[in-house]
């Protein structure tokens, strides 16, 4: 009776996303929404940025093992994110009024660090697509009990549908509406586990000593652990072409930074529910054994609530992850299409099969977080090294795009290369006792200087060639 209930509540929403398809007219329409969000759809859609599995799951199930030094990557380093984006980088790219973030790669750097600049970010967002669909399998396992392959496959096909209706307007005038149920329904579970909040006192006092700690240990490997922490989603997803959709979907430069203060607040007082909910659960519910802590929360709705409540959340939560599945999916899409496909294959801009290619793109998108979501299983890992990607190979390049002087392909080339390589090294091969990630952003910040260095040097030696003697 649920799960008939539960598919409802999936197909209203998939109807809804379908209904806001007409407004699809063009490729803005679809990647950008035609820049006519307003405030409000705005604001909420970059609050649901990152609030789908990686909050939900990962950070509650990461907080009930390590307390708050275990979650400042997620969900503290999204806020601050999102903050650093209103406050430095949304206004400077919303005048520019780009597509993608590959445009402004091509605008400063050429067509071939378009090209390179591309791969890197479509790549870094494999890991993101499989963590959603890593979460909505295990959902569909607690509510119908399927395999985890099939949960994988079958959440993927309902939310490539639902991708290829209706872009960005579908994906942010859903993400309005889940995110008030999800809301709603994070208040509820956290009230019901607190006895209406008459235990909240209880379960702070039961709590483990030392859960609650924010501050690192003052030896130095812990504070390059923490400082690595803040900087895998707070820095690794500024060049994210995820983040620049929903603020460039905005109606104007000032809509788009008021929604990032707005997104931020909100996304921090949501996020911390999800903590709440699964320190109340060891608390107040002691002999449950969650074997696995990443479904305790749906597990607990299960077990402790009526059917309508059990529609309600779950159905929230299947649906706002489907809408960060489904934006995390649009995002490579449109760099792929926009960024490789038209400039390798010379379609014009106008052409009438770019819209088919895009959606094109997304089927694609779809089919390599399938084969990630299969192999891997920690949705927290996945989404990290998601970010960290970015960090290590497309923030510097990026900042130095947006406020730099000099804007050679040399220094973006050597960046991008230099930082990938380094934290591959130390990721996977060469452990130097030091966040790999912090390697990767020094040896990109170098390769940026160095290659600078030498394309200026070749530029004033071919402007004023030596004298020959």
């Amino acid at each position: 009776m649920l799960g008939i209930f539960i598919l409802i509540y999936l197909g209203i929403t998939l109807i809804i996303g379908i209904w806001i398809s007409m407004r699809v007219k063009n490729a803005s329409d679809f990647i950008l929404a035609g820049r006519k969000l307003p405030l409000v759809f705005n604001s909420f859609a970059l609050f649901a940025l990152w609030y789908g599995s990686e909050t939900i799951f990962g950070a509650s199930s990461e907080f009930s093992k390590k307390g708050l030094l275990g979650v400042i990557e997620d969900p503290f380093g999204g806020v601050l994110c999102l903050l650093l984006y209103a406050i430095f980088i949304a206004r400077p790219l919303y005048r520019k009024n780009f597509l993608t973030l590959g445009d402004l790669f091509r605008e400063k750097y050429g067509q071939k660090i378009e090209f390179i600049s591309s791969f890197f970010m479509v790549i870094s967002f494999v890991g993101y697509i499989a963590a959603q669909l890593v979460a909505l399998a295990l959902l569909a396992g607690v509510i119908f009990g399927a395999s985890f392959t099939a949960g994988i496959i079958g959440s993927a096909c309902f939310v490539c549908i639902y991708t290829l209706t209706g872009g960005m307007w579908a994906v942010s005038v859903t993400d309005f509406i889940q995110s008030l149920v999800i809301m709603a329904g994070m208040i509820w579970v956290a009230l019901a586990l607190s006895g209406n909040g008459t235990e909240i006192l209880t379960i702070i006092r039961e709590t483990p000593r030392g859960h609650f700690r924010f501050l690192p240990p003052g030896d130095l490997h812990s504070i390059m652990e923490y400082t690595a922490a803040w900087m895998v989603i707070g820095l690794g997803s500024i060049p994210s072409q995820d983040l620049f959709q929903r603020f460039n979907s905005a109606r104007s430069e000032r809509s788009a930074v008021i929604a990032g203060f707005l997104g931020s607040g909100i996304y921090l007082a949501f996020a911390i529910l999800p903590l709440f909910i699964v320190l109340a659960i060891g608390v107040m519910h002691p002999g449950i054994d969650f074997t696995d802590t990443q479904t305790a929360i749906p597990s607990i709705i299960m077990q402790h609530s009526s059917v309508p409540v059990q529609v309600m959340l779950l159905g929230a939560l299947l649906s706002a992850i489907f809408s960060t599945c489904s934006g995390a999916i649009l995002a490579p899409s449109s760099l792929l299409a926009e960024n490789i496909i038209k400039p390798f294959f010379k379609i014009p801009d106008n052409s009438k099969y770019f819209l088919l290619i895009l959606r094109s793109c997304v089927i694609i998108m779809t089919i390599f977080g399938i084969i990630m979501g299969l192999g891997r299983s920690n949705i927290y890992r996945l989404v990290g090294e998601s970010s960290v990607i970015g960090l290590v190979s497309m923030l510097v390049p990026m900042l130095n795009a947006i406020f730099g002087k000099n804007h050679y392909k040399l220094g973006a080339l050597c960046s991008m290369v230099s930082g990938f390589t380094a934290w591959l090294i130390t990721e996977h091969m060469i452990h130097i006792g030091y966040p790999s990630l912090i390697v990767g952003l020094a040896a990109s910040i170098a390769g940026m200087i160095a290659g600078n260095a030498i394309a200026k040097h070749k530029k004033r030696r071919a402007i004023d060639p030596p004298p020959v003697r």
